[in-house]
């Protein structure tokens, strides 16, 4: 029986091949779109907040009432004595994060986001380095860029020398795929050079970082650094994380639109695999009436019809997930991040088949009111 219906549901597809076109070519865009969007908001929502996730710490502390990584204010320094000497924490070391200016050789500029850190002490480094050493930055004024932002800035290779908020910046090395939410690029570089290229006075930072030592709480670590240090917040990795990401991704309203286009792509495949579905439906409602006057039930009518839309489903799937893989592959290489984990393909197929039989549902009601003596009319 279930060939039956499996043969049967494939040859009223492929009877009018034009309308079985135009229902998967629907699904292809629907899916497409519905990708392309949930990878740019997953793309963004690692992005935005990619410095404290890959910090290797477990908390950060910041200037009071913070909302999100780049809106850091500077504090004193003095205050990593303190973190130093709480028990609990295995090291601290000062951290900067903030906006200055980058100068082309042509005379342009640019904005980037300078990311001081101290190197040796294994917190806020830059990763997936490709090019140089990340202790080449214990050297005055080297900077390290990503490879994707080499044009925007002006780079060509090591060793050139450019100037940043009046400073001589020296391109020390390149990372590969860390991508800055905003459209400045980060710019790693010492936290001793940090302080000249983004104004931060010597005697203060922006962030400290804490690594909690082995055995130890962290929110137990945290909330002796709270009740020992005043004026500042602490917070966990997960706490910034998630504070940095619902401001970019829902108090500026980025992620909204991100997230309604991707809607719009569920509703437009769903419009359009109804309205075939439902015109295959009418054009085969002679033989549904002939099958019902032979004894077919109508659950055997609604499983042929669910079976259309999920073979829709499926084909239409697939050649999304070709199209989706070609754009998420070139994304790797622009400004904008497209990310496809397993786990989102998956998703999207259930979301797929889910969207086409519920589409089918509009021609189920159709065939559900059919009369069988229909075949004898006319």
């Amino acid at each position: 029986m279930r060939a039956r219906i499996s043969e049967l549901a494939w040859r009223n597809l492929v009877h009018d091949k034009v309308r079985l076109f135009v229902t998967v070519t629907g699904v292809v865009f629907a899916v497409v779109l519905i990708v392309v969007e949930l990878g740019l908001f997953l793309g963004f929502t690692t992005t935005t907040s990619s410095l404290i996730d890959r910090s290797e710490a477990d908390i950060w502390m910041t200037a009071a009432r913070v909302p999100y990584i780049e809106a850091g204010v500077a504090f004193s320094e003095r205050k990593l004595s303190t973190v130093l000497a709480t028990p609990g924490v295995a090291r601290a070391a000062k951290y900067i994060a903030r906006f200055s200016q980058w100068q082309r050789h042509d005379g342009r500029q640019e904005s980037v986001q300078v990311v001081g850190f101290e190197p040796g002490r294994g917190l806020g480094g830059p990763w997936n380095v490709v090019e140089g050493n990340v202790d080449d930055l214990r050297q005055p004024d080297n900077v390290f860029i990503d490879e994707v932002y080499k044009d925007a800035l002006g780079v060509t290779r090591v060793g050139e020398i450019f100037e940043m908020h009046g400073h001589r910046a020296r391109i020390a090395g390149f990372t590969r795929g860390i991508r800055a939410f905003t459209t400045s690029p980060y710019v790693f570089t010492s936290f001793k050079s940090a302080q000249d290229f983004a104004s931060v006075p010597e005697d203060q930072t922006v962030y400290i970082l804490v690594k909690v030592a082995a055995g130890e709480r962290v929110d137990a670590v945290r909330q002796r650094l709270a009740a020992r240090v005043k004026d500042v917040d602490v917070l966990t990795r997960a706490a910034f994380s998630s504070k940095t990401r619902f401001y970019w991704m829902f108090t500026t309203g980025a992620g909204v639109a991100v997230l309604l286009a991707a809607l719009l792509g569920l509703v437009v495949g769903f419009v359009v695999v109804a309205q075939t579905i439902y015109a295959t439906t009418m054009d085969h409602l002679r033989e549904y009436g002939t099958l019902k006057a032979m004894g077919a039930t109508n659950g055997y009518l609604y499983r042929v019809i669910i079976e259309q839309a999920v073979i829709s489903a499926i084909v239409g799937y697939t050649l999304a997930m070709f199209v989706s893989a070609f754009i998420v592959n070139s994304s790797a290489k622009g400004g904008a991040a497209i990310l496809l984990p397993w786990q989102m393909a998956a998703g999207v197929l259930g979301l797929t088949i889910l969207m086409c039989a519920g589409a089918a549902i509009v021609s189920i009601n159709k065939v559900m009111r059919l009369d069988p003596a229909t075949v004898f009319k006319g």
